[in-house]
């Protein structure tokens, strides 16, 4: 499967970062991709804006088929934006001090119109039944969270493309 992965750096060496000035990510620390290489070049082309960056760059990576199903790996698999995946999603996002063990985490990406409704979810102007209709209605693509350093191992490069 090729995964992709969007920075203002050519990423050929994955790694493991921490937060960065107490950042959240959906799914925690680790080293994110996608499947989708649309949503890579669009994280790309917002961080260029918000950095004052001229170029960028998608790095493509190579892994096996069936790596959500690799037994020596813990995985943790959403198929949608369900509410097992919301409450794993804000956890993320609102407690600091949320940690989880799982090697990789696949879902949904939660977007820019996905955020405003996981905004207004956490701000409590939805409750979750609301929540979870509202981001059905959207289509959402994927994401992939490695980690741990153990599932790096996992990925080979294959290409960095210039965006």
């Amino acid at each position: 499967m090729k995964l992709y992965h969007g920075s203002l750096v050519i990423v050929n060496s994955p790694q493991i970062l921490p937060r960065e000035n107490g950042k959240t990510a959906d799914f925690g620390t680790g080293f994110y991709t996608t499947t989708d290489y649309k949503q890579a070049e669009r994280w790309v082309k917002i961080r260029k804006g918000t950095d004052q960056h001229k170029k960028g760059f998608v790095s493509e990576f190579h892994a096996a088929d069936d790596l959500l199903s690799t037994p020596e790996l813990k995985i943790l698999k959403f198929d949608s934006a369900s509410s097992e995946w919301l409450d794993f999603v804000v956890a993320n996002r609102k407690d600091k001090s949320f940690t989880h063990d799982y090697d990789i985490v696949f879902g949904p990406v939660a977007n820019d119109r996905v955020y405003t409704t996981i905004t207004l979810y956490e701000d409590e102007f939805l409750d979750k039944e609301a929540t979870i209709a509202r981001l059905k209605t959207f289509t959402l693509v994927d994401q992939i969270l490695f980690h741990t350093e153990k599932s790096l191992a996992y990925l080979n490069f294959s290409r960095s493309i210039t965006v």
